[in-house]
């Protein structure tokens, strides 16, 4: 494996790093909307979670092909929405998905095994992935840093509390590097196969490999591809770019985000403002919020909230805090 941007990431083999240089070296025309700014980054890693990356591979369409395919329900337009950024943050705001599900973007991604379950669970896209019933999975593993150990929430069973203290923090990490290697050594005994692919017992047979990857961690890492449309894309990214998701699949999700700003930048915007920092409330929130900022004392639970919808409605609005009722 080789450093390929000064940082200590190993990533690509002298081959690999061959492969996409002579993919970026060529240029070829074309009668389609191309997006320069892709262009220029295209088949470049972003380096996420040490030895992990995301790189898009491939594109369609982008902002005018968003508007192109608008304007063949709108026509012309209206004045309000002849121009792209009004037409696009329109689409966005009333939640009009197919044109921007005519735009796709396909991804190439080395990750944790334990992300890409989680990665999956987004159904609306298509998916290729490293397979180690025909291959031999490389020795690569992610450990996080020791600011990023934390313990288990007590009031979140999905999520994490405060960061360990140094000294405990190392010995979780010695923990999970000596099960790694552990494993991963009995993985290539199974195999009967030394680090270089050569055999190392030539009397004994070798276990298949689809049966050898089985005592594999999930931190091991993996290689997909993943095309997905912008509209599906913009749902993932509103998951797994938010404060809520695990810290290792939304470094992942903020790699991506600077590939969209890149390719659809007025879309990217619009989201930005429309859904990744904008609320969803429910109606008996949208009444309680109205009567509070009205002066009223209102009880939100007789209003038929719940408590944790009245933490998060305080949260999202601390100013009507002293008007609830609890």
């Amino acid at each position: 494996m080789i450093d390929t941007d000064g940082t200590g990431r190993h990533m690509f083999s002298t081959e690999q790093k061959s492969a996409i240089d002579a993919a970026r070296a060529g240029w070829a025309q074309t009668r389609r909307l191309v997006v320069p700014a892709v262009e220029d980054v295209l088949y470049s890693p972003i380096p996420v979670l040490e030895t992990g990356f995301v790189r898009a591979v491939d594109y369609m369409g982008g902002d005018s092909g968003i508007v192109q395919g608008a304007r063949v329900s709108y026509g012309k337009g209206t004045r309000s929405t002849s121009d792209d950024r009004g037409l696009i943050r329109y689409l966005m705001r009333h939640r009009h998905t197919s044109p921007f599900e005519l735009a796709v973007l396909k991804l190439h991604v080395r990750a944790p095994i334990f992300v890409t379950r989680q990665w999956f669970r987004h159904r609306t896209a298509s998916i290729n992935e490293y397979s180690a019933r025909y291959s031999v999975l490389e020795k690569e593993f992610y450990f996080p840093r020791p600011e990023d150990i934390a313990a288990q929430s007590t009031n979140n069973k999905q999520g994490r509390a405060d960061t360990l203290p140094p000294e405990q923090a190392q010995q979780v990490l010695d923990i999970l590097r000596d099960d790694a290697s552990r494993c991963y050594d009995h993985y290539l005994d199974l195999l009967n196969e030394d680090e270089n692919g050569e055999k190392r017992d030539p009397d004994r047979p070798a276990i298949a490999r689809e049966l050898a990857r089985m005592n594999l961690p999930v931190n091991i890492m993996t290689q997909f591809y993943w095309q997905i449309n912008l509209w599906n894309l913009l749902h993932f990214l509103r998951l797994r770019a938010d404060s809520h998701a695990q810290y290792e699949i939304r470094a992942y999700a903020d790699a991506i985000l600077q590939i969209v700003q890149k390719w659809a930048p007025l879309t990217f915007e619009a989201f930005t403002d429309y859904m990744r920092d904008a609320v969803l409330l429910s109606g008996p929130a949208l009444k309680v919020l109205r009567a509070a900022m009205g002066g009223q004392q209102v009880d939100p639970a007789q209003a038929g909230l719940s408590k944790r919808e009245i933490r998060e409605l305080a949260e999202m609005f601390p100013e009507i805090a002293p008007k609830l009722v609890r």
